[in-house]
């Protein structure tokens, strides 16, 4: 990433809505459409065959390249808004998502199952081995787990009654403030700690360890890179693959405590059809608690793309611990068509159904 100049902020130096947020307009969402009719024209296409090609864009294309250098020297977070989801079907919802995605990035695998786009809903009563994303309630700071995701994309099918909003920090403010206020402390955060996979995911992908300490900060050429995963190195120690000093534990502990201060974070709500996008790299997010709906047809529902960026660079070796044959090991989990809302909403209410059942 060296030679992109960053922008560090904290809370009080930045209005997300000023300086975060684009409303389509009409004569954007209009143009989305024609893409959406042009794609459907296509055939019922399996969403890895939704290409920017296949998702023609004029204005709005241009609009997501300039996200993209939002993203890698801005602020590092946008949010869009406007997107009227109820003209379309959920699963054209989805290939609208995945088609702007496309303009952005190239879409990574994100767990065992092989899912391109991730449901972020809470089932751990049908699911309880799944990762936070498929569970409810507060989500801790961290980046998500893959070194190979620069860019993490959410965009809101269905709300929560109340909570559940995006809390973000800038990854590049904490490491400045630690830098001034505790050099000790960032340098135990530069030698990182030893991270452990889940249990489906380790085992789809063949290993469970990181083959070296990930470092939670790295300084590339004076750009920060961040790597801040605490339940990783959390579950390394738990399974005795190393232990954790007093020192690391007050490391992990200084960084929670930043970015979840007032000096440092801000929330962002979500409306029904926005779209938000981080830069994974230098935005640590978490999400606040909130009150869900009991049906499953009604509880909160993002979904989730994890975007490589080909023309930025990769991470430093260092931070590396994700490979590419590990995200095809993963993706051999997949089958056509699953990650479409229609056909996760069918196979949780069956396997809930079969649960009250047995």
């Amino acid at each position: 990433m060296s030679g992109a100049k960053q922008m560090p902020w904290k809370a009080s130096q930045i209005d997300w809505r000023r300086q975060g947020l684009h409303v389509f307009t009409a004569a954007e969402i209009a143009e989305i459409e024609t893409a959406l009719k042009h794609l459907r024209g296509l055939g019922d296409l399996d969403l890895p065959q939704i290409t920017a090609d296949r998702f023609p864009l004029g204005e709005v294309a241009g609009l997501m390249r300039d996200l993209r250098r939002t993203l890698r020297s801005g602020p590092g977070f946008a949010m869009l808004r406007g997107l009227p989801i109820e003209r379309y079907a959920p699963d054209d919802v989805a290939r609208i998502y995945f088609g702007l995605g496309s303009h952005l990035g190239v879409p990574m695998v994100q767990s065992y199952l092989g899912d391109l786009l991730g449901h972020v809903i809470n089932v751990a009563e049908i699911e309880p081995k799944s990762r936070g994303y498929r569970k409810g309630g507060e989500l801790a700071m961290h980046v998500d787990s893959t070194d190979l995701c620069d860019v993490v994309g959410l965009m809101c099918l269905r709300r929560s009654l109340s909570g559940g909003a995006s809390r973000i920090a800038s990854a590049t403010a904490i490491y400045e403030a630690l830098r001034a206020t505790r050099p000790d402390l960032l340098a135990v955060l530069e030698r990182g700690f030893q991270f452990r996979r889940g249990e489906e995911d380790g085992r789809a992908a063949g290993r469970w360890l990181s083959p070296h300490r990930i470092p939670s900060f790295a300084n590339t050429d004076g750009e920060v890179s961040c790597y801040f995963l605490p339940t990783y190195a959390i579950r390394a120690e738990q399974a005795g693959d190393s232990s954790l000093s007093e020192v690391e534990w007050e490391a992990i502990y200084a960084v929670e405590k930043l970015a979840t201060s007032d000096e440092f974070f801000i929330d962002m709500d979500f409306d029904v059809g926005d779209i938000q996008f981080l830069n994974n790299r230098t935005i640590l997010h978490g999400r606040t608690d909130y009150v869900d709906e009991k049906p499953l047809e009604r509880r909160r529902h993002l979904m989730r793309l994890w975007l490589r960026v080909p023309d930025w660079p990769a991470l430093p070796q260092a931070q590396q611990f994700s490979t590419p044959s590990e995200q095809s090991l993963w993706a051999q989990g997949r089958r056509p068509m699953m990650e479409l809302p229609s056909v996760q909403l069918a196979e949780l209410t069956g396997k809930l159904a079969a649960q009250q059942a047995g």
